[in-house]
């Protein structure tokens, strides 16, 4: 079962165990490890950190780590695609409240599982998407 949605910003401080990831952030990861349930990752987040190492703006290892930690077994971390059934979501994701596509996606995809989307971006939280933070 998955538990939240971690944006991109979220999954990059987890697998890296950066302080930059709230508490209650690493409780939402925490309980996802201890009761064998999943935190999601939308396959855009994969495209946004090809962009940010392209950029200089992430750790070199970002990716493979990512990667990685998605092909271990029992992994908390898994791949969610965008697809049809997402992309029909969007359109409950307020433009103007979230206007980075790559954000709306994921926002998306945390609304279509119905969960939380871990964020600490302070527009998708006063937006109507729940967040954890």
């Amino acid at each position: 079962m998955v538990n939240a949605v971690a944006d991109t910003h979220a999954v990059i401080w987890y697998v890296f165990n950066n302080p930059r990831l709230s508490e209650r952030a690493i409780s939402v990861f925490r309980e996802a490890v201890e009761t064998n349930n999943q935190i999601a990752v939308s396959s855009i987040t994969f495209v946004e950190i090809v962009y940010l190492l392209e950029k200089g703006r992430v750790p070199a290892a970002t990716l493979e780590r990512l990667t990685d930690g998605l092909q271990k077994p029992g992994a908390v971390l898994v791949e969610i695609p965008v697809d049809s059934q997402i992309s029909g979501t969007m359109a409950r994701v307020n433009r103007a409240e979230i206007p980075d596509m790559p954000d709306r996606i994921i926002a998306a995809t945390a609304l279509h599982l119905g969960v939380p989307l871990i964020s600490r971006d302070h527009r998708i939280q006063l937006s109507a998407v729940a967040t954890v933070w």
